[in-house]
């Protein structure tokens, strides 16, 4: 039996270092994300959470090392990655309908100056029925509300048919259905084998949502099997002594069958 190449491997980061003014953010970086996995990424206000992400995508210059999405640069494998934002980074007041926003998914399997073909609106609206959005299609994405603006753009993510997905804050400002429903399409594209990388910072929800997660403060705490990495003492050195009510939710986790 073969031994797995680095083109089946979603994600592979080495050495990743990012700095910001001469200030180092992220220090000396290294995963390999194994293929369909649901995985949490969590830590405290600060740590470099959503720097990761964008590193990866290379929206950020990174200061040292590398990154290769199924074993290629992002650039030549762009097409294979989906991107969720965080809500407060979009311009909300921006004129264009849900349905041309979650067209924009399409947008990477197009030619130069190509528009959207049918094949993209019936995919794009299918997304839309799946967030239970499509009733919004023609609505401008301003006037919805937060979970509503949620769940389009998760149905913008739907929209690329990608391989592995990054989501900055999905659930963040979202009613409880929308958060369930969320999860629910996410352990979907988990069993169709998709990989997904979910910024998080609910605690008490991480154990139960992802089957494994990255504990980031500047550095790499610890990654694994949530089981093996959600305990009490990686939780005190991934958020610090800034906590005492965290590590008491940790111990009433850890202890719950």
């Amino acid at each position: 039996m073969n031994a797995p190449d680095s083109s089946s491997t979603p994600l592979e980061v080495h050495d990743l270092t990012v700095a910001y003014h001469k200030k180092p953010v992220l220090y000396g970086i290294d995963l390999q994300v194994p293929e369909g996995s649901l995985i949490g990424i969590i830590g405290p206000n600060g740590a470099g959470k959503s720097t990761f992400i964008k590193a990866v995508m290379g929206l950020l210059p990174v200061s040292s090392g590398w990154v290769k999405i199924f074993g290629k640069s992002y650039r030549e494998n762009c097409h294979r990655v989906g991107y969720m934002p965080q809500r407060e980074s979009v311009d909300w007041d921006f004129p264009v309908s849900v349905m041309d926003v979650v067209l924009m998914g399409r947008y990477g399997r197009l030619r130069l100056a190509q528009r959207p073909t049918k094949q993209d609106r019936e995919i794009a609206r299918n997304c839309l029925e799946k967030v239970k959005m499509l009733p919004f299609a023609n609505r401008q994405i301003g006037n919805l509300s937060g979970g509503q603006q949620q769940r389009v753009f998760l149905a913008r993510a739907l929209a690329q048919e990608s391989d592995l997905y990054l989501m900055d804050e999905p659930f963040v400002g979202v009613d409880a259905a929308t958060e369930a429903a969320i999860i629910a399409l996410l352990r979907e594209l988990k069993s169709r084998g998709k990989t997904l990388l979910v910024v998080h910072h609910d605690l008490a929800s991480a154990k139960e949502y992802f089957d494994k997660l990255i504990l980031l403060n500047m550095r790499l705490v610890a990654f694994g099997d949530t089981d093996e990495v959600f305990t009490p003492e990686i939780l005190q050195t991934t958020y610090g002594g800034r906590l005492t009510i965290l590590s008491e939710v940790a111990q009433t986790l850890s202890t719950t069958p």
